[in-house]
C-alpha cells in the first residue's frame, strides 16, 4: 500500500488536496526495486496547468513503454503548500510513489514560459537539490530541461545539468542506455557521464562552454572548453510522426485542470511563416500524421480515457491535408456519445463553420480570429498571410451561421508600428461590427459583441524580429491609451470591448527570451527574495525583479531597447535548429520593406529546415507552386 508523503492533515489544510496524491485512471505504477533508471518529470507550475501539458503524457508514456525505466510526474507546489513544506522540511516528491525527487536518477523539466524560470529554482530547492549545477554531487538526480525555452538555455544555464534540443521522442533512449551502462561500470561519475552524453546529437552541456563578453556586454565567443564535443548543437527531429510513441491511454485527473480533454497532435511545424512565431520556425519543418494513425488513436484515447472532448492540436489545423476526413469520422463515430470537437488555430472558413455547427455543444459561443495586426501593410509586415476580405468575409459567414460574438487578438508594439496601425485596431473590430449590421433585423441573433484583445510584441530567438528593439513600456502604454480611445470613437462602441496584457510582466519576459548567462544570478537572487508563480498576477513582484537586477549589473533597455546588427553573436547562436540566420536575416528585412514570403507548400523560400530530410521539404512540387505528398494526393496551394 503506497503511504502518501504528506498526512492528512497537512491535505486538509490547503487548497485542492488532489493535486498532490496522484493515483489518477491511467497512471503507471511499478515496482522501484526493479528498475534501473527512475525519471522524475516536472511542469514547473501548478497542477492544472501542468496536466494540461501533452509533451509530458508522450514522454510520460514513452518512458513508462521500457521495463527498466518508471517515469512518475512533479509539479511546482501551490504557494499554500510551499510554505508549509518549508516550515515542516518535507522535500518534494513523486505523485505516483510519493517518494522524494532527490532519490531519482533524473529530474526532467520541461521549460514552457519564461515566467516560470523561478517556479524552476523552487523545484530544486523543495526537493534538496544543490541550485547550481555545479554544486552538485554524483548523488544527486541529473536535471535536464526541454521545451520551447530552452531554445535559449543561457539565462538558466546555471541550474541545468544539459539541455535536450529539439523532439523528446529521438534520443532518450540512447541517453538511459548510456547511464545504464556508466552506473553498471561500477565507476559511474556524473562529469564523465556529461561529457560522454554532450556528444548526443541535440545534448547541451552548459558547464562544458564559456562565454566571454565585450566591454559594451555583448558575446564576444561562445566555445567549448573541453575538446571532443561539438560547437554547434544540431536539435533532434523526429521524422516519422505515424509510426511513434503517442500515449493511448492518457491520464485522467481528479480536478478540473486548464484543457480537460483528449489531445490529438495531427501534425508538428507550421508552413505559414508569421514572423513573430517562435513555434512556427523552431518546429520546422512540418510533418503530418497519417490520417489512419490519428483515428486510431482517437479511438483508444477516448475508450480508455471517457473523455467527452478531443482536440485537434496543431499550429494551424486548416494547413492538414486530410483535415475534413478527420473531422467527418469523429463526427459519425461520436455524435451519439455527445463528443465535442475542439478546432483551435482554425481559418474561419465555410467548412470550419459547418464543423462548428455540427460537433460543438454551444449555443453560437464566440469564434476567435487573429488578425494579430489591425492594418494590411502591418499585416505584411509580420507576414501573417491574411487580408482584411479574408477576416471580414469570415465574420461575415459566421454571423450569417448564427453567432453574434467574436473575439479578435492583436499585438502592440510590432516592428515598424505607426499611429495609423494602432488606431487600426478598433477600425477593423468598427467595420465587423457594420459587417453584421448590413444582415436584415430580423434574420440577426440579438446585438454584435466583438472583443478586442491586445497582448504586448515580444522579440524571440529564432524568428525574423530576433533582432529588433522592443518597444519601451512607455510607448506601449502610450498605444495601449490610444487605442481605448479610438474604440470610444467608434459608431459602435457599445458593441465593441477591449482587453489588454499586463505590460510589467512582458517586458520581463522580453528580458528572460533574449538574456544571457549574466541573468542566471539575477534570476537566483529574485528567487531568494521571494519570487515564485511569476506568471500569475496576484504573484508577480515586479519591484523585487528590478532590485535583482540593478544589484546584478542588468539593466532591462540592453536587452529589450537594443538593435541588434546582423553579426553581433547572439546569445542562442550556437544552436542549430535548422532555420538559418541569413534566412532569418532575410525575412527581417522583408519586414521592413512590408514583403510577403509565400508559406512552404506554396514555394520554398531556403529556409534550411530542408536539411532534416523530411516532411513538406520532400513534397513533390507540381508547376503550379502546389505540392504532393508522400501518398500522391495534391494537398493544393493553402494561402
Amino acid at each position: 500500500m503506497r503511504k502518501l508523503a504528506l498526512s492528512d492533515e497537512i491535505l486538509m489544510s490547503v487548497e485542492k488536496p488532489a493535486r498532490y496524491i496522484g493515483g489518477e485512471m491511467n497512471v503507471v505504477m511499478k515496482d522501484p526495486t526493479k528498475m534501473k533508471v527512475r525519471f522524475a518529470m516536472c511542469f514547473p507550475d501548478v497542477y492544472e496547468v501542468g496536466m494540461s501539458h501533452l509533451g509530458i503524457q508522450i514522454l510520460y508514456d514513452m518512458f513508462n513503454r521500457r521495463e527498466d525505466t518508471w517515469c512518475e510526474r512533479v509539479y511546482s507546489p501551490w504557494v499554500d503548500l510551499d510554505k508549509v513544506m518549508r516550515e515542516k522540511k518535507i522535500p518534494l516528491f513523486a505523485l505516483e510513489s510519493q517518494d522524494p525527487i532527490k532519490n531519482f536518477d533524473f529530474l526532467g523539466i520541461t521549460l514552457q514560459y519564461e515566467m516560470c524560470y523561478t517556479n524552476v529554482l523552487q523545484v530544486l530547492d523543495l526537493s534538496g537539490i544543490p541550485l547550481n549545477a555545479k554544486d552538485r554531487t554524483d548523488s544527486d538526480p541529473i536535471v535536464v530541461g526541454g521545451g520551447p525555452c530552452s531554445y535559449n538555455p543561457e539565462p538558466i544555464a546555471d541550474f541545468f545539468d544539459f539541455f535536450y534540443m529539439g523532439e523528446g521522442e529521438t534520443s532518450y533512449d540512447e541517453i538511459l542506455y548510456l547511464y545504464i551502462a556508466e552506473r553498471e561500470s561500477g565507476h559511474y561519475n556524473r562529469r564523465e557521464f556529461l561529457k560522454k552524453l554532450a556528444n548526443i546529437q541535440g545534448m547541451y552541456v552548459p558547464q562544458f562552454y564559456d562565454v566571454e563578453y565585450h566591454e559594451d556586454g555583448t558575446i564576444k565567443s561562445f566555445k567549448p572548453n573541453i575538446d571532443g564535443i561539438p560547437t554547434r548543437i544540431k536539435k533532434c527531429v523526429d521524422t516519422d510522426l505515424s509510426h511513434t510513441v503517442y500515449p493511448e491511454k492518457p491520464l485522467v485527473p481528479f480536478l478540473k485542470t486548464i484543457q480537460d480533454r483528449v489531445v490529438l497532435e495531427i501534425q508538428r511545424g507550421c508552413i505559414r511563416g508569421c514572423r513573430f512565431c517562435q513555434a512556427g520556425m523552431i518546429y520546422r519543418p512540418i510533418r503530418e500524421r497519417s490520417i489512419e494513425f490519428l483515428k486510431d488513436m482517437a479511438k483508444k484515447m477516448l475508450d480508455s480515457t471517457g473523455q467527452d472532448e478531443i482536440t485537434l492540436s496543431s499550429l494551424s489545423s486548416s494547413d492538414y491535408s486530410c483535415l475534413q476526413e478527420l473531422v467527418y469520422f469523429l463526427i459519425d463515430n461520436y455524435k451519439h456519445q455527445y463528443v465535442n470537437i475542439s478546432l483551435p488555430s482554425l481559418r474561419i472558413d465555410a467548412f470550419s463553420l459547418d464543423v462548428m455547427n455540427k460537433v460543438q455543444d454551444i449555443s453560437k459561443s464566440s469564434l476567435t480570429f487573429a488578425p494579430e495586426a489591425g492594418t494590411q501593410r502591418m499585416r505584411n509586415v509580420i507576414n501573417k498571410g491574411l487580408t482584411e476580405e479574408d477576416i471580414l468575409s469570415g465574420a461575415m459567414q459566421a454571423f450569417r451561421g448564427g453567432w453574434n460574438k467574436v473575439k479578435l487578438y492583436f499585438m502592440l508594439g510590432l516592428p515598424t508600428e505607426t499611429e495609423e496601425d494602432v488606431k487600426g485596431i478598433a477600425q477593423l473590430a468598427e467595420r465587423i461590427a457594420e459587417e453584421y449590421y448590413t444582415i436584415p433585423k430580423q434574420e440577426r441573433n440579438g446585438k454584435v459583441n466583438v472583443g478586442i484583445s491586445t497582448s504586448f510584441f515580444i522579440p524571440k530567438p529564432f524568428t525574423p524580429f530576433q533582432w529588433t528593439a522592443m518597444a519601451p513600456k512607455s510607448q506601449f502604454l502610450e498605444n495601449q491609451r490610444m487605442l481605448k480611445e479610438t474604440v470610444r470613437e467608434q459608431l459602435n462602441q457599445k458593441s465593441i470591448s477591449y482587453k489588454w496584457h499586463d505590460m510589467e510582466t512582458s517586458e520581463l519576459e522580453g528580458v528572460f527570451a533574449r538574456g544571457d548567462r549574466k541573468l542566471c544570478n539575477a534570476i537566483l537572487e529574485a528567487y531568494r527574495n521571494g519570487c515564485i508563480y511569476d506568471a500569475w498576477a496576484e504573484f508577480f513582484d515586479h519591484e523585487k525583479w528590478i532590485a535583482a537586477f540593478n544589484n546584478n549589473g542588468i539593466t532591462i533597455e540592453f536587452y529589450n531597447l537594443r538593435e541588434r546588427p546582423k553579426d553581433e553573436i547572439l546569445p542562442w547562436e550556437f544552436i542549430d535548429v535548422g532555420v538559418t540566420k541569413n534566412f532569418l536575416w532575410r525575412e527581417y528585412e522583408n519586414a521592413r520593406n512590408a514583403k510577403v514570403s509565400p508559406n512552404c507548400r506554396r514555394k520554398c523560400t531556403g529556409c534550411g529546415a530542408a536539411s532534416f530530410g523530411v516532411g513538406v521539404c520532400k513534397e513533390e512540387r507540381l508547376p503550379d507552386g502546389s505540392s504532393v505528398n508522400y501518398d500522391g494526393k495534391d494537398t493544393g496551394v493553402n494561402g
